[in-house]
């Protein structure tokens, strides 16, 4: 039997792309391609006892922020989300979102929610992409909603010195090669990382400057062609990156990004500040210019070494390299301020007992996921913090991602 058609009135907007409608039924439906206000017909693509999920096959009355996507992919891949929007409707759908995540998962009845920090790029941000290989050696990503590769010819995302790489790869040689990822640095160089199993190391030729490294299992990487690492400068601040470092992908933004954190947290001559998940040091190296001790934690070896790198002429930091969980309960420190930058799985319950055990007067929790910083919101709130700002800063604009920089007072 083919999937059923409905025709809906769209309410609101739901996290993960989606919008909210009810079926006849009562059901939920949660509609990709929609925005709120529309009228449009749908076409099931799953049903569960308590909700459906569909996609819009044809907008009978549209909303005025609807716009016409940039990319002929739109819709079968999977990287973005919101190309059908005006760019400033995605910023309020991401306020929007935000906000009842908060409420809703977090009990925060109102957040104080400031107004989005718009991306200065809405296209071709990124100083880091991954594509995944089609059967042919083809570049792709995971279609919407499977997982399978969808080769592609065009990508609006990438920044353009990566736009004008990725298409003249040839992969149709490669042999074990599963992932394969671009990223640009501060300084205009480029490097090509090739992932996969260590039997599949390739060999490769090249016709322009930059870099090739292989990544094998378990984070090993070896040089092929050119440099070892990356150099990024952020606000008078250089920081090395090596292949399988973590760094944030918009460069236009991490200036930004810094500067409100540092104006969050508050950080004196006379603190101790701590750094979780610490990275390759983006915001340590700003800690230590302005408190007495920087204590850091990081688990990636090589986001560590890189670290270590960047913040060698500072004498008042400490690193340890260990997972967050393993480390802050049992630090002998009492520190009066905090940056938190978790991966999207948010803290875990050892890292955040941890943390609020260390008690700082002061938490910025920089997020990926307002489902998880919901989730941690519930047991700060416990530990007697108060959410005192709450900032969305648009580092990838459109998709559904939402990062977001809160801070959180001891009361």
């Amino acid at each position: 039997m083919p999937n059923p058609v409905l025709e809906v009135q769209i309410e609101t907007h739901a996290y993960g792309g989606e919008c909210l409608a009810r079926a006849a039924d009562g059901r939920r439906v949660f509609v990709r391609g929609a925005l709120p206000g529309e009228q449009v017909r749908v076409q099931v693509t799953e049903e569960r006892p308590s909700y459906l999920r569909a996609r819009t096959v044809e907008v009978l009355r549209p909303s005025e922020t609807r716009g016409t996507p940039r990319c002929a992919h739109y819709g079968e891949c999977g990287g973005c989300h919101l190309q059908h929007m005006h760019y400033a409707a995605q910023l309020a759908a991401k306020s929007d979102v935000l906000r009842e995540q908060l409420r809703r998962l977090g009990g925060v009845e109102a957040p104080p929610l400031q107004e989005a920090i718009a991306s200065p790029a809405e296209w071709n941000y990124r100083n880091h992409v991954q594509f995944s290989l089609a059967a042919d050696g083809r570049l792709g990503y995971m279609r919407q909603g499977s997982r399978h590769v969808l080769a592609i010819r065009e990508c609006h995302l990438p920044e353009p010195l990566l736009d004008e790489i990725w298409p003249a790869l040839d992969m149709r040689e490669a042999q074990g090669i599963t992932q394969v990822g671009l990223r640009a640095d501060s300084e205009g160089e480029t490097m090509v990382m090739l992932e996969g199993s260590e039997a599949g190391m390739p060999e490769v030729q090249v016709e322009r400057s930059l870099s090739v490294v292989w990544l094998a299992p378990g984070g090993r990487s070896d040089t092929l062609v050119g440099e070892d690492a990356l150099h990024f400068a952020v606000s008078g601040q250089n920081y090395r990156v090596s292949p399988a470092s973590f760094f944030q992908v918009n460069t236009g933004l991490l200036p930004t990004l810094v500067e409100q954190v540092l104006a969050l947290v508050e950080v004196g001559a006379g603190d101790t500040a701590l750094d979780v998940y610490s990275g390759v040091g983006l915001f340590s190296a700003f800690l230590a210019r302005r408190a007495r001790r920087v204590v850091a934690v990081e688990a990636s070896p090589s986001a560590a070494a890189d670290f270590e790198d960047n913040l060698a002429s500072f004498d008042n930091v400490e690193l340890y390299e260990a997972t967050a969980a393993a480390v802050l309960p049992h630090l002998e420190i009492r520190p009066q301020v905090a940056v938190v930058d978790p991966p999207r799985a948010g803290l875990d319950r050892e890292a955040m007992a941890g943390l609020v055990g260390l008690a700082p007067r002061r938490i910025v929790y920089v997020s990926c996921d307002p489902s998880t910083l919901a989730r941690d919101a519930r047991a700060l709130q416990a530990a007697g913090y108060s959410l005192a700002t709450l900032i969305p800063i648009d580092l990838f604009p459109q998709t559904y991602h939402i990062e977001s920089i809160s801070l959180w007072r001891a009361t």
